[in-house]
């Protein structure tokens, strides 16, 4: 490692939560004579790149700076220079430089220091709102802001696999969720289709997650996880709430899949170009009766399925008196092939809002899975 990128990771660690962007420009400022530091966050939606401090967002595709967030590696526009902050799959925004020279042992070394801060701003943001705060093109209602809190992250990446998820209406989602996560050997995956309206939906969901999650850390089976949820759920409201949930659980090394369907948001695979629908054996939902029994089903992926958990939101919009519904879904799912899973996720919700000619109206959330298998 050089020196430069060992001077920015002390400065990094060194520096307070609020002022990490300034530390990382007196760095490169002295071991590159670089002048201009700016970090721009990904908004909420996706759809806009915000910088932390002034400065105009940046919305155009063809921007060198979403060239970058897209393409996740750097960009160099005349002498000014883009590099992903991005950690473990997880894309934060893009650090934008200005002049950068045109050397690759200098953009190779850029490139680490943005991934540095990444890791930075994640290791902080649990205790400051300087950067949650910064990445909003507008105000989330209080329902949204509990479920973005709630999630893992919005990506994934791991050797075996590939992880993306969404939520819209993204400043203003109330009940539809996820969850993961993963051991080297085991990944966990939960999709929820919410119930109800603004902040008693979140509750709900909050509630939800919390269980499955006390489960999973205690080392329950699939079932015994939607058991335990499902009596907790049960408990609070009597049968006059619950949730539909898809619990996963895939094995890294094998690709055997183990699925508990709890009334569940549909599961699509993409394999060689075409889009079918797994079976799955429909079961209660979540708080619906009391001790339900739930069981496992177990499928086998092969390498290079592609998976996606779409909720009721994504095939009922509705746009011109029309359905989006399951054609257009299954259509638009099969030219997801190449992309990258946060991709094929921004691009099918986007494809959604073209769809229904602004915000849905009801929740949606989009889960894509890649499983590659064990590699060298």
């Amino acid at each position: 490692m050089s020196e430069p990128v060992n001077r920015a990771r002390g400065a990094l660690t060194d520096s307070p939560a609020d002022l990490l962007v300034e530390r990382i420009s007196e760095v490169v400022a002295r071991s590159y004579r670089i002048t201009e530091c700016e970090l721009l966050q990904v908004d909420y939606r996706l759809a806009v790149l915000i910088p932390l401090g002034e400065g105009e967002p940046v919305s155009g595709p063809g921007h060198p700076a979403w060239r970058c967030f897209d393409h996740q590696e750097p960009v160099l526009s005349n002498d000014v220079g883009y590099f992903p902050v991005s950690m473990r799959g997880e894309r934060r925004g893009v650090l934008r430089l200005s002049p950068v020279p045109e050397e690759p042992t200098v953009l190779g070394e850029l490139a680490e220091i943005a991934t540095a801060l990444a890791h930075e701003i994640t290791a902080v943001s649990a205790g400051t709102d300087v950067y949650r705060a910064a990445q909003r093109s507008q105000r989330l209602t209080l329902a949204a802001e509990m479920q973005w809190e709630l999630l893992p992250g919005r990506s994934r990446s791991r050797p075996a696999f590939s992880l993306a998820g969404q939520l819209e209406p993204a400043y203003a989602v109330r009940g539809d969720s996820f969850d993961w996560s993963d051991d080297g050997h085991r990944l966990w995956l939960s999709t929820i289709n919410g119930m109800g309206e603004g902040v008693a939906a979140s509750m709900l969901t909050a509630l939800v997650t919390s269980a499955l999650r006390n489960a999973r850390r205690g080392g329950l089976s699939l079932a015994d996880q939607a058991a335990l949820a499902d009596q907790a759920i049960y408990d609070l409201h009597r049968g006059s709430q619950y949730l539909s949930v898809l619990l996963m659980e895939l094995d890294l090394a094998g690709g055997e899949m183990t699925v508990v369907d709890a009334g569940s948001p549909r599961l699509m695979r993409l394999r060689d170009g075409e889009v079918t629908e797994q079976p799955l054996e429909a079961q209660f939902p979540l708080g619906m009766f009391e001790a339900t029994d739930y069981r496992e089903q177990r499928f086998t992926l092969r390498r290079g399925d592609r998976l996606f958990v779409v909720s009721d939101g994504v095939v009922d919009a509705t746009g011109h008196h029309k359905r989006y519904g399951e054609t257009a879904l299954e259509r638009f799912l099969r030219r997801t092939g190449p992309m990258e899973p946060l991709d094929a996720v921004r691009s099918l919700l986007g494809d959604l809002r073209a769809f229904v000619a602004g915000d849905l109206v009801d929740d949606a959330v989009v889960v894509c899975l890649d499983w590659t298998g064990p590699q060298p």
